[in-house]
Parts: C-alpha cells; structure tokens; sequence
C-alpha cells in the first residue's frame, strides 16, 4: 500500500499549494503563480485540480481547468525529494481518471526547453500542433499540444496498465450497476407517486 494520498484541492490549501511553488518553482529562480490564480485553482476549479501528500506533508500538486469539453492542463509539480517516487504517477492518474470520459481535447502549453514536460505530454500522447508567441508576455512562446477524444480512445489500454484508469469492463460493470440501481429506484419514487395520485 503506498503511503502518499492524491485528492482534489480544497478552500484550505491555499497556504501548502503558495508553499510548493516557492519550494519548486522559487527554488528554480522562476516566477511563482501569483495568489489570485491559485485562489481560482482552490475555489472554482479545485475539482480539476490535485493535492499529492506524504501522510499530511503536501509533497505535489497538478493545476487543470475544464471548460466545456476542453481542459488546459497548466501546471505539474512535485518537490524535489519527491521526484523519483510514485507521486508524480499518482498525480498524472488521478487527473487522467478524472478527464478521460468527460473532455474532447487536452490541451497542453510548454517552454520548448521544459524536455522532462513535453516527456509526460508524449507519454500520455499529446500531439504538437503548434506555438504561442507572447504566451504569458513578450517574447515567451509556448509549444501546443493536444490529446484528442480519439487518442484517448486509442491509449486506454496504456492508461489501463499504468493504473490511471480502471479496466473498462469493470468501470462499464459499474456504470451498468449504477443505471439498473438508478433505474429502479426512478421506478420506485413513480410507484410511490403513482399511489399517491
């Protein structure tokens, strides 16, 4: 059993998620998302949004935002002494679990130096399709990339044997279970006003 526990964001983590970007990205002597971004990360888009821990020790964390069928998958971090061990998959899983039945395109932004990036946007088969110029102000460009609703389809047995996602027939199982239990219910509630009327 692993002892690290990955959960979407809460309200409260505002504080541990501003203390791993300093400790990633400030260690770095790169710029640090600023307090109000990770305010919408913490209230509006916490059910996109992951917090990995050691026991309670935030260890990482991975920031996306749904729109729609789209989702921009942002930010991926995990603190050095923690880079070699399962959190970063747990993370990567916990996000694709999430997406997988629920978008029609993942898109991806990267520095085209950011190699060990454009490494997890391949593995979980991001295309390149083209570059931002000016992304987040003069002169930064940006790689683009994307997964598409067939991609997805076509990389579900490797998402399967990674473990990002449950092997269909037991996730189609549940779903099956949980239409026959909604089903009857529904027919129980119309018995019950049926009697009523």
């Amino acid at each position: 059993m692993t002892r690290y526990t990955v959960r979407n964001l809460t309200s409260a983590d505002f504080a541990a998620l501003a203390s791993l970007e300093t400790d990633v990205f400030g260690a770095m002597g790169e710029a640090v998302l600023c307090p109000h971004y990770l305010r919408l990360c913490t209230e509006i888009y916490a059910d996109s949004c992951y917090l990995a821990l050691d026991g309670d020790k935030p260890v990482g964390y991975l920031l996306a935002f749904v729109h729609g069928r789209d989702v921009y998958y942002t930010t991926l971090a995990v603190i050095p002494a923690y880079q070699k061990t399962r959190v970063t998959v747990q993370l990567i899983g916990a996000f694709v679990r999430n997406v997988i039945d629920h978008v029609d395109a993942c898109w991806f932004t990267v520095k085209e130096d950011n190699a060990p990036a454009r490494a997890v946007h391949k593995m979980l088969g991001a295309s390149e399709v083209g570059r931002r110029q000016d992304f987040y102000g003069p002169g930064d460009e940006r790689i683009v990339a994307k997964i598409d609703r067939a991609t997805f389809e076509r990389l579900r047995d490797k998402y399967e044997r990674l473990g990002f996602v449950a092997p269909r027939q037991v996730s189609e199982a549940a779903r099956s279970a949980a239409a026959s239990a909604s089903a009857s219910s529904s027919s129980r509630c119309s018995t019950r006003s049926g009697a009523r009327a």
